[in-house]
């Protein structure tokens, strides 16, 4: 059969799809997304902005609300949720068969991982010892994996494999540092039977995967009406189940690639035998049957937990991050400057940032080199190191969620987003810099 020219729509849809596939484009619709936010909470329209995510939506049986939430809430506890649900897909993924699979090639990431996570709390907490404000230590220690991978590939093919390798890496433990972060520390209130139902539909999924089921149906419907629902009501929050719902999809192949390989070229040959003449512009009844086993055979040869996250990380990206960011970004910039520093809120956050990640991911990679516990990766050397440190205190994401969790204070939350906003954007700058003109000297 001939090649048939793309129609109109498939031509102007192309720049859309080749921007969506670019490693850089979640990055940018992220920072458009902030900025629209920051629009929104100094127009006329402001008070309207708030009010639209106040509005309360749930159901209803007999006048009794149930998972009544505002979409503020929804946004935060549900739409989050498949960006974690994503999170360990990827981790599992980097476990089972990445970076994280071998221990001499994952230590080091590890390590930087721990610093950067450790030491910007450790600069929060002296900077707010008081009780009220104590609770946002975890603000500083997360890093935004699509803004600093999205800076990190403007730079191209000028920037060695191994330091993008490295970041994704040190993006993937902290944020499984973050998860943990938010079970154990931003968790109260837990409902026991809730928590024990939830972790029932836990082993059920795990049982499955044991079994060999592999259908992705089976494990939404009791990811999201059993475990998920379960861990929203039982006060431990929603995106842990998420993470746990995800390292219970299979990620075994059910057919190996040789043979995949060796039964697809036999379809092919069955397909192209099915039809002699050139000229139709439909397939026959044999070519559909060969290309149902096709599918078949390649479905047996993708592992659903790639299968999931490959269909997912799109929506995430270009849905998810941005929707929540417009849903917590917005701040009035006519506040009282006074206000913004009666506590060390924002210099707690920013320094933490800033300063915390750079000396954390640095020196405690440093430290691992120079006591021959792990070597540098092929390409890296200390100044295109400073520059992934600089780089890991972009922290917009998973800084602006710890925040929803830490503070209630409207107050607290402006300041912790200052100080958010000020790191990740000098930290992108700087990061960004010092890896162009390191790269302009070699």
């Amino acid at each position: 059969m001939s090649y048939q020219k793309p129609s109109p729509i498939e031509k102007a849809i192309q720049p859309i799809q080749r921007f969506i596939q670019q490693e850089k484009s979640g990055g940018i619709v992220l920072g458009i997304s902030v900025l629209l936010a920051l629009f929104l909470a100094n127009s006329p329209w402001a008070e309207s902005y708030v009010h639209f995510f106040e509005h309360r939506i749930g159901l209803r049986f007999n006048d009794t609300p149930v998972l009544e939430y505002s979409l503020h809430h929804w946004i935060n506890d549900g739409l989050m949720s498949v960006f974690f649900f994503v999170v360990g897909l990827e981790l599992k993924r980097e476990i089972v068969a990445g970076e994280l699979s071998n221990p001499r090639n994952a230590l080091l990431p590890i390590v930087a991982a721990l610093g950067g996570m450790i030491v910007p709390a450790l600069i929060y907490i002296a900077l707010n010892p008081g009780a009220a404000v104590s609770s946002g230590w975890g603000i500083p220690m997360a890093t935004d994996i699509a803004f600093a991978l999205g800076v990190l590939y403007l730079l191209g093919d000028r920037i060695p494999l191994s330091l993008k390798i490295f970041l994704t890496a040190l993006a993937i433990v902290d944020d499984l540092g973050a998860v943990l972060v938010i079970a154990f520390f931003y968790t109260s209130d837990i409902s026991l039977m809730h928590l024990l139902i939830g972790l029932l539909f836990l082993l059920i999924m795990f049982i499955g995967n044991k079994m060999g089921v592999r259908s992705v149906l089976f494990y939404a419907i009791l990811g999201i009406l059993g475990v998920w629902t379960a861990f929203l009501l039982s006060g431990v929050h929603a995106t842990i189940a998420a993470v746990l719902a995800a390292f219970a999809i299979p990620a075994r192949i059910k057919v190996k690639e040789q043979v995949y390989t060796g039964r697809v070229k036999q379809y092919l040959d069955q397909f192209t035998a099915a039809d002699s003449s050139n000229e139709k512009a439909v397939l026959t009844g044999e070519q559909l049957h060969t290309l149902d086993h096709i599918r078949k055979e390649t479905d047996d040869a993708t592992p659903p937990m790639q299968k999931l996250e490959h269909a997912l990380h799109p929506l995430v990206t270009f849905i998810v991050i941005p929707i929540f960011a417009l849903a917590n970004a917005g701040i009035a910039l006519d506040m009282d400057v006074s206000t913004l520093f009666n506590t060390n809120v924002s210099l707690g956050v920013g320094l933490g940032l800033l300063i915390g990640k750079v000396v954390g991911v640095v020196g405690f990679t440093l430290l691992c080199i120079k006591l021959r516990i792990a070597p540098y990766p092929e390409g890296m050397h200390f100044r295109n190191l400073l520059g992934l440190g600089f780089l890991a205190a972009i922290g917009f994401t998973m800084s602006l969620f710890v925040t929803s969790l830490a503070f209630t204070d409207e107050l607290y939350m402006t300041q912790a987003k200052v100080g958010i906003f000020v790191a990740s954007i000098i930290g992108g700058v700087t990061g960004y810099l010092i890896l162009a003109r390191k790269d302009r000297m070699k």
